[in-house]
């Protein structure tokens, strides 16, 4: 503390009260001006600090002074003060002239757009639109003045040869307001003007009658003007991320709409009317806070996908039926409490419920629904599920976690296509905790067994009777096959479906009826099949998706690459060892599942499907990876090899960047440990390529 102050008196005495240098008149101290003459003429504050600028060095840090070399008594010496001339200079942060914006229009882009009929000015940083563009259909003054042979000579730039602007791109910019102006571009067909700062449209917007596209999202808008809503050609309207409390009823006035995101607002209720939207195919509303929805919702008739997930909604209506096309629905994150049946929702494919009050899951859902192929009820009061859940035949994936249920019903072994079951967080007690963490194969595993040993109790009874719940009728199941015939149902469903059966052939005329009818979905899953039906060739210029899994069929036939459409192929479940090398023809297959088969190696034809997406391979006998032949496959993004009989992974699988899913748990493998498997795909693939050998 005595150092301290001692140092404080000897600063105070040397610095605040200098001697008079004899060169300058500042002796006594700087807390005023001071002679700016003096420091340009040598005075000795060109070569010694001010005292006050010293002063504050050793208020402010002591650092300087501990460093400095120059004696205590001395003023400190600094170059010469440099000089401040006034650079006129633009920040890089600052509110755009009207010049600047203009400046942004170059010749070269409006050459362009006068060639091609789109303009890009997208993340230009523009507070404002260049006039110039709402002149853009117009001859410029040069060309009205050019003479023939001049144009000749230029003839690219000539007016005739201009092309009416029909694509304007101003996203991502700063724009605040549109001009009037906006109704000279009468050509205009598409309008981005998404990610800017709008908070008002021109009514003159209205005009623009061909204007078929027009992107408002992520804006500040609160209100369309009237005018909007009576352009004729518009098909296409996004309003999301914006300030919306409620839509317009006049929204029903643009009868050809087909798509309309109002997403990310603040809408409490939708207007009466909108129903009228007959043409509407989506209807994206998610993240508001709609609670009810109007009755003329359901004349919808061509709608396809509706999103409400987020909302506030308390029920749906009983009615949705009526919405026949209807094929995706997203209500999760509601306070739901009930589900409809849906009936009439035949073509339902999915339907996403989490996060929502349901306590119940109806039985006659479940028959209303035959092509439903996703059902998330996960983090929901559900306390069972009926035995009717095996009506769901097409069902790709339930996801049930976080319920309440304590019983699966083993009906559910009966979905020949549920390839994913997720149960986690339920209390269930009749399954053995490990046999649910084994996954889905296990678990439908255990209910097949189980159903059969209660079908041996029951005198020989099939292990599951879901075909005559499905017909809601005393009808036997050797009566159901004659079904197949049914042209009513083949015309409206496109899918020839028979499971569960026992069936160890198809007779060709069905075939012949089905191609009639134009099916392209053939499905013969769970039954005894020891081969590809022959009458199957019949339908090889028609069928999209062929299920043939639990059979029992050995060969795959080579009149197989003359399916020149087919997407989804599934054989597993069957014994099957090879694949016909004229199996890599099938150009057009995205997804192949041959799990729990024979085979020993990926057959070589599977390296030649340049458009396979999925490959599941899981449960069989492979032995060794060929990276060079899935090097082949571009588009391969799932690789699913659980459960053979790997002993070696290449680390140069690692360099397979297109892969996102790869699983390989329950291999013999030693490397890559289990604990990085279980890290997943990204965590697997750079355990690779740390060990590729440089």
């Amino acid at each position: 503390m005595d150092s301290h102050m001692m140092i404080n008196d000897e600063f105070n005495s040397n610095f605040l009260n200098p001697v008079n240098c004899g060169t300058c008149d500042n002796s006594t101290d700087c807390r005023g001006d001071f002679n700016l003459d003096a420091v340009h003429s040598n005075d000795c504050y060109a070569q010694y600090d001010c005292p006050c600028e010293m002063a504050e060095r050793h208020n402010f840090g002591g650092s300087y002074a501990a460093g400095s070399r120059i004696p205590r008594g001395a003023a400190r010496p600094r170059q010469g003060p440099s000089p401040r001339n006034n650079y006129s200079f633009q920040p890089v942060f600052h509110e755009r002239t009207n010049m600047e914006d203009d400046a942004l229009l170059s010749d070269n882009l409006w050459k362009l757009a006068r060639k091609t009929g789109t303009l890009n000015m997208t993340n230009k940083g523009m507070s404002r639109v260049p006039e110039r563009i709402y002149d853009i259909n117009e001859p410029d003054e040069d060309s009205k003045k050019a003479n023939l042979v001049q144009l000749s000579i230029s003839e690219e730039d000539a007016w005739w040869n201009q092309v009416p602007l029909e694509n304007l791109d101003l996203s991502s910019n700063a724009l605040s307001h549109i001009s009037p102006k906006i109704e000279n571009l009468l050509t205009l067909t598409v309008l981005q003007l998404h990610d800017n700062a709008l908070v008002a449209l021109p009514p003159e917007i209205g005009k623009l009658e061909k204007l078929v596209r027009l992107n408002l999202g992520h804006n500040k808008l609160s209100e369309l003007p009237i005018e909007l809503f009576s352009l004729p050609e518009l098909r296409h309207l996004n309003i999301s991320h914006n300030e919306f409390i409620e839509l317009n009823p006049d929204i029903s006035n643009l009868h050809m709409l087909e798509f309309l995101d109002a997403g990310n607002n603040n809408i409490n209720s939708l207007p009466g009317g909108i129903g009228f939207l007959v043409r509407l195919t989506a209807l994206l509303l998610a993240n508001n806070h709609i609670k009810e929805l109007p009755p003329d919702i359901v004349y919808m008739r061509s709608l396809q996908k509706l999103d409400l997930m987020k909302n506030d909604l308390i029920a749906l209506p009983d009615d949705m039926g009526l919405l026949r096309k209807l094929q995706c629905l997203y209500v999760q994150h509601n306070d739901i409490k009930e589900l409809p049946d849906f009936e009439g929702n035949e073509a339902l494919n999915e339907l996403h419920a989490s996060n929502n009050f349901i306590e119940r899951v109806p039985k006659d859902l479940c028959a209303n629904l035959p092509h439903l192929k996703i059902l998330d009820l996960r983090d929901n009061k559900i306390t069972q599920l009926p035995d009717e859940v095996c009506l769901l035949r097409n069902l790709n994936r339930l996801d049930v976690s976080n319920n309440s249920i304590s019983v699966l019903p083993v009906t559910l072994a009966s979905l020949a296509h549920l390839i994913s079951l997720q149960v986690d967080g339920n209390p269930i007690k009749t399954i053995r905790r490990d046999i649910l963490q084994c996954g889905t194969a296990r678990i439908l595993k255990t209910l097949q067994d189980r159903a059969q040993a209660k079908g041996r109790e029951d005198g020989g009874a099939e292990d599951v009777a879901c075909s005559s719940r499905s017909a809601a009728s005393s009808q036997q199941q050797q009566q159901l096959p004659p079904n197949m015939t049914d042209k009513y149902k083949l015309r409206h469903t496109r899918t020839l479906a028979v499971n569960l059966e026992n069936l160890t052939d198809v007779p060709t005329h069905v075939f012949e009826l089905a191609s009639a009818e134009k099916v392209h979905v053939v499905d013969f899953a769970r039954n005894q099949l020891i081969a590809f039906p022959p009458g199957l060739q019949r339908m090889s210029n028609l069928v999209t998706e062929l299920v043939l899994a639990h059979n029992v069929i050995a060969s795959v036939p080579i009149f197989i690459s003359q399916f020149t459409r087919i997407t989804f192929l599934n054989l597993s479940n069957n014994v099957i060892k090879d694949l016909p090398p004229e199996f890599g023809l099938l150009n057009t297959l995205r997804e192949l599942n041959i799990a729990n088969n024979r085979f020993e190696f990926l057959p070589k034809g599977l390296y030649e499907l340049q458009g396979l997406e999925i490959l599941v391979a899981s449960d069989n006998h492979i032995k060794t990876l060929n990276v060079a032949g899935l090097e082949g496959l571009p588009r391969l993004n799932t690789l699913d090899l659980r459960n053979n009989d790997i002993e070696y992974v290449p680390p140069i699988l690692g360099n397979l960047t297109n892969i996102t899913h790869l699983e390989l748990v329950g291999n013999p493998f030693r490397q890559p440990r289990h604990q990085i498997l279980m890290k997943g795909t990204d965590a697997i693939m750079s355990y690779l390529r740390d060990r590729i050998p440089t």
